[in-house]
């Protein structure tokens, strides 16, 4: 029988808990990564703590970005994130930078492979690392202060870390875009990248290189340049070198790698076979890979499993809510996030349902009616099966700190709802 021990990640003391897992490592343990919040949960929803089947480690139990809906965790061997490290550094080579030379910025909970992977990546580099507290975040003249306190700040190439809504929020304020401008390279992954907050990023020469990876495959597996963000081109760059991918025939992002996760381990205990036969992790993602500059770019189109049919029509609910962001801020509308959801409908099969977080709405139903009316406008030429049958203020609503959406808990607070707030009031979209 194995087991592993769990660590649970205090976002305000990450540090605490690198040590803690890097002690773990080294004695050859499997390390499951949970959030401290979980403490709370109750005795009956905790994971199974023994697990016959995992093989000899040191590993880690990483909880997957749950795009599917389901709970699920990942076995990650540390040889893999050895070896994503190892792929990234060679990436970065590529480029000019030396990562051994690096400052390597976080502001991501390390409890998910996006915070883990940086501090991961530093460590095997002999890099220096820095650690950034969420609410230094959410605070850019802080950050830059306290960044430019620093003996290293601007003294060697600088390399960040982050989700699109750490990104908008960053944007707006002046102090925050100078922070960015000082890094020599950003990913951006986790979510869809706007195009207007792609478009805004290059009028700022923000260094971006958007991202595609996953839990499942020990982080990035592709990545694009700086310069070919900066000249203007899409999607997430070409596969890493120890990377391959493929589009199946239904669309579907396939990867193949040495470094793909062991197993999934289901909420029941039971663990199910990652990749197939031959190799290959069908991703859930809808993708295509465009031709450019000798290797096949990687353009990321939404959730596959995310997708809805209403009335004969494939929706990805992701690709619209991109959208609508772009033209409310086209409109100047202070939409802070939104969400749409599915529900089920005896004509349609399925509708969509949004969910919206206004900035500085305050209370005043009025102000929030005349918001909710110009998103109304901004749908109006969109296709019927594109267009929410119902609209409802969330003042909660929010990404995970990784920058995913938990579309099961949303779903949870639209049923809570009655019955006569979700059924649309202006179902005419013939």
């Amino acid at each position: 029988m194995s087991d592993w021990r769990v660590l649970h990640c205090d976002p305000s003391a990450p540090a605490a808990a690198a040590g803690q897992l890097a002690l773990d490592l080294a004695e050859g343990r499997w390390v499951r990564l949970q959030a401290a919040a979980a403490r709370s949960q109750s005795a009956a929803r905790q994971w199974p703590i023994v697990v016959p089947t995992l093989p000899a480690g040191p590993g880690l139990v990483l909880a997957s970005g749950g795009s599917t809906g389901g709970r699920q965790l990942c076995l990650q061997p540390a040889a893999h994130l050895d070896q994503s490290a190892r792929a990234t550094g060679l990436w970065l080579q590529r480029l000019g930078v030396e990562p051994s030379e690096a400052l390597v910025w976080n502001p991501l909970p390390i409890q998910h492979v996006s915070g883990l992977m940086p501090w991961w990546r530093a460590r095997q580099w002999g890099a220096a690392h820095a650690w950034l507290a969420p609410t230094l975040m959410k605070e850019p003249s802080s950050l830059l202060a306290w960044s430019r306190a620093r003996a290293d700040w601007c003294a060697r190439p600088m390399l960040l870390s982050l989700v699109p809504t750490q990104l908008v929020r960053l944007m707006a304020e002046p102090a925050g875009v100078e922070w960015l401008q000082a890094m020599t390279l950003i990913w951006v992954g986790g979510a869809f990248l706007p195009a207007d907050l792609a478009a805004r990023a290059r009028d700022l020469q923000l260094p971006l290189a958007p991202c595609y990876g996953a839990t499942e495959t020990a982080a990035m597996v592709t990545a694009q340049a700086p310069q070919a963000f900066l000249a203007g081109e899409e999607g997430c760059g070409a596969p890493l070198e120890d990377v391959e991918l493929r589009v199946d025939a239904d669309g579907a992002l396939a990867v193949r790698s040495q470094r793909l996760a062991l197993a999934r381990l289901l909420e029941d205990g039971s663990l199910e076979a990652l990749a197939d036969a031959q190799g290959w992790w069908r991703s859930g993602d809808a993708a295509q890979l465009v031709q450019g500059g000798g290797l096949a770019q990687l353009r990321i189109l939404g959730r596959l499993d995310g997708a809805i049919h209403s009335g004969g029509v494939t929706v990805f609910p992701a690709q619209l809510e991109a959208r609508l962001m772009v033209a409310a801020r086209s409109a100047s509308l202070p939409l802070e996030a939104v969400l749409l959801l599915a529900v089920a409908d005896r004509e349609w099969g399925e509708r969509l349902v949004a969910l919206v977080r206004w900035r500085g709405a305050d209370g005043n139903p009025e102000l929030a009616a005349r918001r909710l009316g110009g998103l109304k406008a901004l749908v109006s030429d969109w296709l019927p099966a594109e267009r929410p049958i119902a609209w409802h203020g969330c003042d909660e609503l929010e990404p995970t700190a990784a920058g995913k959406w938990e579309r099961a808990r949303w779903q949870a607070w639209l049923r809570s709802l009655k019955a006569e707030q979700i059924r649309p009031r202006d179902d005419h979209p013939f």
